[in-house]
């Protein structure tokens, strides 16, 4: 399955994303139950869902209503977030939410120059952001999208400027632009705040990849969340649901920079992680401090292997640090092996690998060691068999089209 959180059209504010979610399926009388428990901590807040029509498309508002807590610090907000009750929210759902905040308060803590303790909340301390944001994690759970491929388009921005607590600050704010960081984004189309740093947080939080356009999917369901102003155009945030015809996977990236073992080591190495779990051994030359040659090893293992593969690399290479990457999500083709009978100096059965998508055949080639034994009973140079047997399976799929 493939969710795609599209804020082209009008960005993404925290209100939006619960609103998409519960139009994709969340259960709307216990969202509005862990937003009005989750912001009794900070001050209460009246959650009211409706349906409405934003320039032509019908989508779901919620709307939220609260008593702002004026500021307060990060830590203090980190302790009344430990009391919310369990029973209503599970460790894992507020495990995401904190992360959320995290990125906020980072964000906060990075543009005012100060630690993560002296941080003060302003806009995000309010109740409406809490309400918000442990709506969103929740939504997220209730329609299992941890267990999807998340993508994140392109982001809105808006433009022009606002009146804060800081006094006026353009727009997009800058924690809003810190908090999207890596992602694609874009100013407009209107002299307004489409996104906010708690949008923002939630998007980061929620997607995995972003892309500048929608990858390869079926499409299957479409929430539509709608923010407060009426624009021009359609004020909504749009989620979609559907299956991807290439298969999705997890999986976990190691890598660690190497300059002081021997090209037989290094080789030994490859075999010794293949043996130990690893999916794929690449070892790149590349240029270290001081300008001295070294290798680039990079790992890639499932995540049930993770640890594993990760004390092989430390024992044998003896390296002192090792980046992990958890997480890391690839695209796979499904493959298939197909034998057909080819003429390369009399008749040959030879194997060729196929990659599809769905039951369209995206690439095929001849099996190197088949290739290798035609070659050798042959004399024919192994690139030209390869070239022949290539062109045989080529002209043996137009035939199956035709």
């Amino acid at each position: 399955m493939v969710v795609i959180i599209d804020p082209q059209t009008a960005g993404i504010s925290g209100n939006m994303v619960v609103g998409a979610l519960i139009d994709l399926g969340a259960h709307k009388k216990k969202v509005v139950e862990v937003m009005e428990h989750s912001a009794s901590f900070f001050g209460g807040a009246d959650v009211k869902v409706s349906s409405v029509n934003k320039a032509g498309i019908q989508s779901t508002y919620v709307d939220v209503k609260c008593d702002d807590i004026s500021s307060i610090k990060y830590n203090d907000f980190l302790k009344r977030l430990e009391n919310i009750k369990l029973e209503l929210l599970d460790e894992q759902t507020m495990a995401f939410a904190r992360a959320i905040f995290q990125r906020i308060a980072q964000s906060e803590s990075q543009i005012h120059g100060v630690s993560l303790d002296k941080i003060h909340f302003h806009e995000v301390g309010a109740a409406d952001a809490v309400a918000d944001v442990i709506g969103s994690a929740f939504s997220y759970f209730y329609l299992n999208f941890d267990k999807e491929v998340v993508y994140g388009l392109p982001t809105a921005l808006g433009g022009g400027s606002k009146i804060s607590s800081h006094g006026r600050i353009p727009i997009p704010s800058p924690s809003t632009l810190d908090i999207l960081k890596g992602a694609p984004s874009f100013g407009g189309p209107v002299n307004k705040e489409l996104t906010t740093p708690t949008g923002s947080a939630i998007l980061m939080t929620m997607a995995e990849n972003f892309q500048d356009f929608y990858p390869p999917f079926i499409h299957q369901i479409t929430g539509y969340g709608a923010g407060k102003m009426e624009l021009d155009f359609p004020n909504v945030l749009r989620i979609s649901q559907g299956l991807s015809e290439v298969k999705q996977d997890k999986i976990v990236l190691l890598e660690t920079n190497i300059d002081h073992l021997s090209g037989e080591v290094m080789g030994h190495i490859f075999e010794r992680l293949m043996k130990d779990g690893a999916l794929d051994v690449t070892i790149v030359p590349t240029i270290m401090k001081k300008n001295r040659p070294g290798q680039l090893l990079r790992v890639l293992c499932k995540s049930k292997n993770s640890e594993n593969v990760l004390d092989s690399i430390f024992r044998e290479t003896g390296t002192l640090g090792v980046r992990t990457f958890p997480q890391v999500h690839r695209s796979i083709l499904d493959r298939k092996i197909i034998p057909l009978e080819v003429d390369i100096n009399g008749k040959r059965k030879i194997r060729f690998k196929l990659g599809l998508m769905g039951s369209k055949v995206v690439n095929s080639r001849v099996e190197y060691e088949d290739a290798r034994v035609v070659s050798e009973e042959t004399g024919i140079p192994l690139k030209d068999v390869m070239k022949m047997a290539n062109n045989a399976f080529k002209d043996y799929l137009n035939r199956k089209e035709d």
